[in-house]
């Protein structure tokens, strides 16, 4: 597997390695070693798989708050997605920050997203399938996010006008929230 740089601290794009022949192809979409040694030490404990009829359909900006927050693996098994993360860790050098990268089953890149983010996604296909793992239980009572049309994040998304849960079009701005997160471990040390 190999690590594409992002520039975040601790956020890892990933591209796997893929056998082909006439047959298709094969890859690990997970290895607890290969990630232990790229130095991603994250036990995941659920797998949740989501579906967007259309194109221009809009998840996120959404994370869970401490101490429910989750790390995530995303990568996309049919369509493709504008796959969008906020670095919301107060300590970090890319706090306020975004990265974004296409995600598709043509390139089957995986993006890992540690905990103190936000993340988001975009549908650029249609009968798009999401995948995640996540390293903590979903918790209702820390359900939270980001807007994502919010200006001062300077997000480029290709859709206007999205398809958005009720929900998300009413989530507050960065500037609005007061971030629980620092990075994990923080940066410059091990965690105590």
């Amino acid at each position: 597997m190999r690590v594409i740089e992002t520039g975040m601290p601790g956020l890892a794009l990933l591209e796997p390695k893929v056998f082909r022949d006439e047959r298709g192809f094969f890859l690990e979409t997970y290895s607890e070693a290969a990630f232990a040694a790229l130095g991603i030490h994250a036990r995941f404990v659920q797998d949740n798989h989501a579906y967007s009829v259309s194109p221009g359909v809009l998840r996120g900006l959404h994370f869970q708050l401490p101490p429910f927050a989750q790390a995530k693996l995303v990568w996309v098994v049919r369509g493709s997605v504008l796959d969008v993360v906020v670095d919301l860790r107060r300590d970090s050098p890319s706090f306020g920050k975004h990265f974004s990268v296409e995600l598709s089953a043509q390139n089957m890149l995986r993006l890992f997203v540690p905990r103190g983010f936000a993340h988001g996604y975009l549908t650029l296909a249609p009968d798009t399938e999401f995948l995640y793992k996540v390293d903590a239980p979903y918790a209702p009572q820390a359900d939270a996010g980001i807007l994502w049309s919010d200006p001062d994040l300077g997000i480029a998304w290709p859709e206007d006008e999205p398809v958005l849960s009720p929900k998300d079009r009413q989530l507050p701005r960065l500037k609005d929230f007061d971030s629980p997160f620092v990075c994990d471990p923080p940066l410059g040390g091990e965690r105590a």
